[in-house]
């Protein structure tokens, strides 16, 4: 008795990260989304991590993680849980220009639609849920209203919606423990990054204790807000950063409470980071050459429109029986414009992940992408096409995905990790097949690959 006894010690003590995986009822994968964490913070001496660098060190890192373009939140997102790009899981940013309505719709946060109305692909958690285990969204950008969630709390911005669409149960469950759910509006209109996320971090951590989900996904915000407002690698944005590498550090507690060496745990990000003190404004330039018209700085008509998606911007054909000649004249028109460093048309759309609009008509004609140092605004007023350069320094995200600022920081650790492993650089198409791979699932539609350099055998 005493050596089987000793046996089963020593076996519960190498389930450790790196050793062999228990059965994937009894495991669970958190990915933690830092928005705007770039892959270079994890070098920098400024920049204090050290729970994240110590995950690093203990499991995998990638040098470097592409994202999709557009370089925004909502296809990203959509993209590390679905592993195919944009112009397949249907995300294409984080707004769109209804060319029936005459407006521009926003995806964020989840104001209008369902996750089953526009993610168009498999999700990692849809996956889990099918094969019968446990899932978990903490604030992940569009999963509101998912069915294959079990415990959900989406990105919404008002307090109706939040009541709505969060898990019934985990309202009373987080009035009880003292999470304080009710002023999520509030600090949603007042910029309480920290709040918010200090508050998600709260309601993980409690479906982590008392539900025992198998895969989870969190997303927290306060970096990116604070990099927008002050730029990327400011003195504000390192001490985001080390904000965030706090509440990373009280996930890790929880895991290795709760799920003492069977819980995997990936940090990970959805774009990087550009510092811009010029804006690029195509609106005016369209509108200087009769394409737009326009009354002060509202957009009233014309034959194509050009919405903002920060670092990028993706110009609509509204005359569709003109509709070459206007993509062949818009792309003439912005060929050496300040600033503006990449001009698609739908002919390279293809390898850049981008939808075909012949075929998604939420999609534009032609997509711009800034150099570092500019970003794109809407507004159709005055007659600088280029802003003048300020001293403020502000940040962007949004722009072509191979400019190495936009590149995602990527490190997992714990159970089916191996330690020390350098991935060099990967895409963001890996996430999920990786996952799926780890708890024992298969995303057959996915368009990355598993990352089994870093997983253990």
């Amino acid at each position: 008795m005493k050596t089987l006894l000793f046996l089963l010690a020593i076996l519960s003590a190498t389930v450790t990260p790196g050793h062999a995986l228990p059965p994937p009822s009894e495991r669970i994968v958190v990915l933690i989304s830092l928005d705007g964490m770039a892959h270079y913070y994890m070098d920098d001496p400024k920049a204090e991590m050290p729970t994240i660098r110590r995950l690093a060190a203990e499991g995998a890192r990638a040098q470097k993680m592409k994202a999709s373009m557009p370089t925004v939140t909502w296809p990203n997102h959509t993209t590390l849980v679905t592993g195919v790009n944009p112009a397949k899981h249907g995300v294409i940013g984080n707004s769109y220009f209804d060319r029936s309505k005459g407006a521009i719709v926003s995806l964020l946060p989840d104001p209008l639609f369902n996750k089953e109305e526009i993610v168009k692909s498999p999700t990692i958690y849809d996956v889990a849920k099918a094969a019968g285990l446990k899932t978990a969204g903490i604030s992940w950008p569009a999963t509101r209203g998912a069915v294959t969630l079990d415990w959900a709390v989406p990105d919404v911005g008002t307090q109706a919606l939040y009541e709505q669409f969060v898990t019934p149960q985990l309202l009373t469950e987080f009035s009880d423990a003292g999470i304080p759910w009710e002023s999520q509006e509030q600090w949603c209109k007042t910029g309480r990054g920290r709040n918010r996320d200090r508050m998600y971090v709260q309601m993980l951590n409690h479906v982590i204790r008392h539900h025992r989900p198998n895969v989870a996904m969190l997303h927290l915000v306060e970096l990116d807000h604070v990099e927008h407002a002050k730029g990327p690698q400011s003195p504000e944005a390192y001490a985001a950063v080390k904000f965030l590498d706090d509440r990373v550090a009280e996930v890790l507690e929880e895991l290795q409470k709760s799920f003492p060496g069977t819980a995997t745990l990936i940090v990970s990000a959805d774009h990087g980071f550009f510092p811009y003190q010029q804006q690029i404004l195509p609106n005016v330039l369209l509108r200087q050459e009769k394409l737009v018209t326009a009354v002060a700085s509202r957009i009233t008509g014309g034959q194509v429109r050009a919405v903002s998606q920060g670092g990028s911007s993706f110009i609509y054909v509204l005359d569709q029986a003109n509709r070459e000649a206007l993509i062949a004249r818009v792309a003439a028109l912005f060929k050496g414009v300040e600033g503006v460093g990449l001009i698609l048309t739908p002919k390279e759309f293809p390898a850049y992940g981008l939808a075909d609009p012949a075929q998604n008509p939420q999609m534009a004609d032609v997509v711009l992408s800034a150099k570092k140092g500019y970003t794109f605004a809407d507004t159709a007023a005055g007659e600088d096409v280029v802003t003048a350069k300020t001293e403020d320094v502000k940040g962007s995200h949004g722009y072509d995905p191979n400019e190495p600022g936009m590149y995602a920081a990527f490190v997992a650790w714990g159970a089916g990790i191996r330690p020390g492993t350098k991935l060099g650089t990967i895409s963001n198409l890996d996430v999920t097949p990786t996952m799926a791979t780890l708890l024992g699932l298969h995303m057959k539609d996915s368009d990355g690959k598993v990352l089994d350099k870093m997983l253990t055998k």
